[in-house]
């Protein structure tokens, strides 16, 4: 009998010390927020907005891509042990399906997407195909408070000082009573509305396209369609090109040369035997503008000639799948073909192994971005040099057998 009061007290004694670790969480969360109120103060905050959104304000520690002491690192949001092939992220049913509501809003927002065309310059169909990737037209809704999030990720997040700016232009937004604090809802990653900004960039492009009054892209199918398109102006959409041009390229094609660097106007591509596909005509001026070759599978799938625009909407969400994602969708808004070269079955790596292959590129001197885990455009580069080099089959993409290759060989 002895025994329960003992184990009872032992419970108790974790539960306190529990309780007391979260209140030290807690107290040195609010020291934090209280530390940037001079800066909140600078833009414009006043005190009664910043306790508003300050007070009890505790950290949302479900969040994904955070560091928290003592704890082992989640996963990122979205992001899978193996990375995925374009195959795998632009899947036809959901293109399908997305291209057919695209369609319907099409029709539906006509006047104003006419407008929005001629005041920014940009493809409606891509607008609608950005508002489709972000939240599937506004049925995807957000529900975590963007202030906690922000704050959280400035806090406890890997990029402290961005989301330290975010959590600041946030509290700006609603001084300015752009949005009531308690309707501010957005992503685990702080983007907000129905085309998905972040506070910062909210302040640069959001547009009031509605005439109400008030730039809502939470809320105005109108505001958020012309936000997102003067924000792909601003990044350097250019009018009258379309966001990619599929071809078919020479059977010799080296595939080395598909980094954004190596640039030549479209007309010198299809000189170099690059052929659109479909047979598509391109006009002089489509001919005359600059552009990248862009291989997502390396030659085991589509090949584009990437203008200015295919790099604006990647200005939009860094990823080329995205890129891919929404050019596609735009395009088969109106037009239902897919494709004309489909993906070829391939296999990625883990991500670790990726990311050991990239170091090894980085030592050896063949590849000079950013350790990612990802098989980006310079990756594939890098790979590709790197099988010239070694004598090896020049394909441009990483494979298991290929990292054991470099595993094995030293200094070439």
């Amino acid at each position: 009998m002895r025994f329960v009061p003992l184990l009872f007290c032992a419970a108790h004694l974790l539960n306190v010390l529990a309780t007391d670790g979260a209140y030290a969480a807690d107290a040195a969360f609010q020291s934090f927020l209280q530390s940037l109120w001079p800066q909140a103060q600078e833009l414009g905050v006043s005190r009664a907005t910043f306790d508003a959104a300050t007070r009890n304000l505790e950290p949302d520690l479900s969040l994904p891509d955070l560091v928290i002491p003592g704890r082992p690192e989640k996963p990122q949001a979205g992001q899978p042990e193996f990375v995925q092939t374009p195959a795998d992220y632009i899947k036809e049913s959901a293109i399908d399906r997305l291209a057919a509501e695209g369609r319907k809003l099409y029709d539906q927002y006509r006047p104003a997407l006419g407008t929005i065309e001629r005041q920014f310059g940009v493809d409606p169909t891509v607008v609608l195909a950005i508002f489709g990737r972000e939240t599937d037209y506004g049925r995807a809704k957000d529900t975590r408070s963007a202030i906690r999030v922000l704050a959280t990720q400035a806090y406890l997040g890997k990029r402290k000082d961005k989301f330290r700016e975010e959590f600041l232009l946030a509290l700006k937004i609603v001084q300015e009573g752009r949005i009531r604090l308690a309707d501010m809802k957005s992503s685990w990653a702080g983007a907000m509305g129905l085309t998905q900004f972040l506070p910062s960039d909210y302040l640069k492009y959001a547009v009031d396209f509605d005439g109400d009054g008030r730039a809502d892209i939470w809320n105005s199918v109108p505001d958020a369609l012309a936000s997102a398109a003067k924000q792909l102006a601003d990044k350097g959409w250019q009018r009258g090109l379309h966001w990619a041009y599929e071809v078919h390229p020479p059977a010799n094609v080296d595939c080395t040369i598909g980094v954004p660097e190596n640039t030549l106007t479209i007309g010198e591509w299809l000189k170099r035997g690059f052929v659109p596909a479909y047979g598509r005509a391109l006009s002089p001026a489509e001919q005359a503008a600059t552009a990248s070759l862009v291989q997502p599978q390396s030659i085991y799938g589509p090949s584009f000639l990437a203008p200015a625009n295919y790099f604006a909407i990647k200005e939009y969400n860094f990823s080329d799948l995205y890129v891919l994602f929404v050019g596609h969708l735009s395009d088969r808004i109106v037009d239902p073909r897919p494709f004309e070269t489909p993906w070829g079955k391939v296999a990625l790596l883990p991500t670790r192994d990726l990311d050991r292959m990239q170091e090894i590129l980085t030592a050896r001197g063949y590849y000079h971005d950013k350790i990612d885990g990802k098989a980006g455009m310079k990756t594939r580069a890098a790979v590709g040099e790197y099988q010239k080099r070694n004598g090896l089959n020049v394909d441009c993409w990483p494979t298991a057998a290929l990292l054991a290759n470099m595993e094995t060989k030293r200094g070439n």
